[in-house]
């Protein structure tokens, strides 16, 4: 990979253009040039190994696969990268060299992916290497303090003029005022010190210089974790390096820097990262990974439909998806956004993608959200590729004979895709010629057949005789079966698999005048929330006030990055990313009381007090590239998204001229009715006093799954990818009544109401 591979670089059949790409000497960037570009256009021809969502073999993307035929698929190959970073379809000389860039993209990616944190110094090297490399200009293997201070802009650090040159001339052993390769290394480990770790570290040792067994043990005691001597002595063995220090089971001041910075530190409790919740409940009970438009591109009006936002939607553990199907030309049926510009793309391509990546991320049951406009003709075209495409995978009759008292759990539908549509009711409908039962062909009355779902609701019995269901599509609804909502009137007499779907403002109403009532519905059946119409670039609405009410399919334009993705991505970060997360249980029982918008009491009720001290931040990016002097001047935000009255933010004060390693020392408190609703969000900023400021990086946590203690919360970048290494510093505390909880499974159990 390093020498090089001439490729073709694929968009269509007549978009073949040549690319040579080579990896590069630091082992995690990859050079894809043209021989025509322009200079501004090569220095954006380079992508890093953790940029890549994955490598797929053969023709496995779109543009390949309508090549299927006319390229050899045993020579192509695609990457595909997170966010909104275009697919690279490649076609390589031979099978050879497809099967090695395959393999080391993947193997590459792996490494990465698995690194412990004994290369956490191996890895911040590296990244700054590469920034050294730039810096030096007359390329001479030696930096000058010009060159020096081109290396501190680039890496958004603004020292003063006097520690800058004193901290130059403390490398400087040769005293020729250029630093050699040894000299930069030195430079390099002053700038990655990390003052404020060495103080917690100095605070546990008794000698400050080694951590003795029993005192690492005596701080994970006060982290709230497993405080063993066994544990500490596992992790001495894991992250220390030094091999004196190991043997006498001590652990240096460099070790413990290793292991505060790993993942097994991070702030999200690493027990959620498998699934830990009981799965053996009905469907009602959880909330439940939702995407809106899951076909589009971008917006709503304009943009492509395609497989591609299925593949990312599942890929990130969304179970249920949505498919607006329309007549195509030559009796197969399309999905795209009806009356608009969007481009169309053939239902039977996204079901044979929803096939291939239905349970990649999740085993748990998938549900396809037909919003059925075709004719009757074209429903049983899509009826028979759902049959004959998904196979076994698709549910088509109810898992046992008894009548149904609940709808089943995910644990007993793992595996199984679910339809989501209108079910016929014979002595409702009129027959016609064909002998189909006449009904709305849209997944639900409350969205219309148009696009625009935030249009007036139509009287049912005037449409009836107007849309017609074919008894193939109809028969595939079973636990999910579309009906319009009637009022919360013998909600225990409704049958467990009828739901209904609410544009977003229709279920804000209903959180906001009859709450209580809302959340005892939702604890039997299943409400879908959508987006208005009116959403033309497809924008997002808030989903926790949807999820304060018991709302399980709140869905999102996962297309659309930002505040409300991020709060989707919290809040099914827990339980294995599986895609369903349990709800409380004031929000499962039919008789509740809990009332989303009077929350001052009664269930769910915890009075608990959250408190975080932002302490540092850690290499946060520029945001001006262009201006090479433009540094970061980072603020950090903390954010509380739950009920009502506990919605809050709060920020640090800015940090002048230092994305490197800010340190604030600031702390925020924060007082919390329901915790057990409550995501936490950090934000950081990059303060601006003329403009909005810029957004930086953010990390979104349910309450539950946050870790007391010294913590570090990765950042992620807006389109949800990693910010590495970009991290904040801080410590958290919760306490109620007085009285400090510790661990997650004591706020677990204070929150089901036991004694912790």
């Amino acid at each position: 990979m390093m020498q090089g591979c001439n490729m073709v670089k694929v968009r269509s059949s007549r978009w073949q253009k040549s690319r040579n790409l080579r990896l590069l000497d630091d082992g995690l960037t990859v050079w894809c040039e043209s021989t025509k570009s322009s200079r501004k256009a090569k220095a954006r021809q380079t992508f890093a190994v953790t940029e890549v969502e994955c490598v797929r073999e053969g023709c496995q993307s779109e543009a390949l696969r309508r090549l299927v035929g006319s390229l050899p698929e045993s020579k192509c190959f695609t990457v595909v990268f997170r966010g909104a970073r275009k697919s690279l379809d490649l076609l390589c000389p031979c099978e050879d060299d497809a099967q090695r860039w395959v393999r080391g993209l993947r193997t590459l990616k792996e490494h990465v992916a698995d690194m412990t944190q004994k290369f956490y110094s191996l890895t911040l090297y590296t990244w700054i290497r590469g920034y050294l490399r730039r810096a030096d200009q007359n390329q001479d293997g030696k930096m000058s303090y010009d060159e020096v201070k081109r290396l501190l802009q680039m890496i958004n650090i603004d020292l003063s003029e006097q520690y800058a040159r004193c901290l130059f001339k403390r490398c400087d052993r040769s005293g020729d005022d250029r630093l050699d390769h040894i000299e930069i290394e030195e430079f390099c480990r002053e700038l990655l010190r990390r003052p404020e770790l060495d103080a917690v570290f100095r605070h546990y040792s008794s000698n400050g210089c080694v951590l003795a067994t029993a005192e690492l043990r005596d701080f994970l005691g006060d982290q709230g974790e497993d405080a063993s001597l066994n544990h500490a002595q596992s992790l001495t063995l894991t992250y220390e390096l030094n091999d004196w220090a190991q043997k006498n089971h001590f652990m240096t001041q460099n070790g413990f820097t290793m292991y505060m910075l790993s993942r097994e530190n991070d702030v999200v409790n690493p027990d959620h990262a498998r699934v830990y919740q009981d799965m053996s409940r009905p469907l009602a009970h959880y909330f439940i990974s939702s995407s809106h438009n899951t076909y589009l591109t971008k917006d709503q009006v304009t943009s492509a439909s395609s497989t591609e936002p299925y593949i990312r939607a599942l890929n990130q553990g969304c179970r249920c998806v949505e498919l607006d199907c329309w007549d195509g030309d030559k009796g197969e049926p399309v999905i795209y956004h009806g009356h608009t510009l969007t481009s169309k793309v053939p239902f039977k391509e996204v079901i044979e993608t929803i096939a291939q990546y239905a349970f990649k991320a999740s085993p748990y049951p998938l549900i396809l959200s037909l919003e059925n406009h075709c004719s009757v003709e074209q429903q049983v075209v899509m009826a028979n590729h759902l049959r004959t495409i998904l196979g076994s995978k698709l549910l088509t009759k109810s898992l046992s004979a008894k009548p149904l008292k609940d709808l089943p759990s995910p644990e007993e539908l793992k595996g199984r895709i679910l339809v989501k549509g209108k079910k016929l009711i014979p002595h409702l409908g009129q027959l016609s010629k064909d002998g189909s039962c006449a009904s709305f062909s849209s997944s639900s009355e409350d969205e219309p057949a148009s696009s625009n779902k935030n249009t007036p609701k139509k009287d049912p019995a005037k449409v009836s005789s107007t849309k017609l269901l074919s008894p193939e599509l109809s028969d595939l609804a079973v636990y999910c079966r579309s009906v319009p909502f009637r009022g919360f009137e013998n909600t225990s007499e409704k049958p467990p698999n009828e739901m209904s779907s609410f544009s977003e403002s229709d279920a804000l109403r209903l959180i906001k005048d009859s709450g209580k009532l809302f959340v005892r519905h939702n604890s039997r059946q299943l409400s879908r929330i959508y987006p208005s119409g009116q959403r033309l670039q497809s924008s997002n609405y808030d989903p926790q006030e949807m999820w304060n009410g018991g709302c399980q399919m709140v869905a999102l334009n996962f297309q659309t990055s930002g505040e409300q993705m991020d709060l989707n991505q919290g809040r099914f970060l827990p339980n294995g990313r599986c895609g369903y997360v349990l709800k409380p249980s004031f929000l499962r029982s039919p008789t509740s009381d809990f009332n989303p918008e009077i929350t001052g009491g009664g269930p769910g009720h915890i009075p608990t007090q959250l408190t975080i001290r932002i302490i540092s931040a850690q290499q946060l990016p520029k945001i001006n590239t262009e201006k090479a002097s433009s540094i970061v001047d980072p603020q950090v935000w903390i954010e509380i998204h739950g009920v009502a009255i506990d919605n809050a933010r709060d920020k640090t004060h800015r940090i002048d001229n230092n994305g490197f390693n800010p340190r604030w020392d600031c702390t925020l408190s924060f007082q919390l009715q329901v915790p057990e609703m409550a995501l936490v969000r950090f934000v950081v900023e990059d303060h601006d006093h003329t403009a909005k400021n810029d957004f930086v990086g953010q990390f979104t946590l349910p309450f539950i799954s946050l870790r007391t203690g010294y913590r570090h919360v990765h950042l992620l970048k807006a389109d949800g990818s990693s910010l590495s290494p970009g991290t904040l510093f801080i410590h958290v505390k919760v306490t109620r009544k007085g009285v400090p909880i510790k661990t997650v499974s004591e706020r677990l159990a204070i929150a089901k109401g036991k004694k912790a």
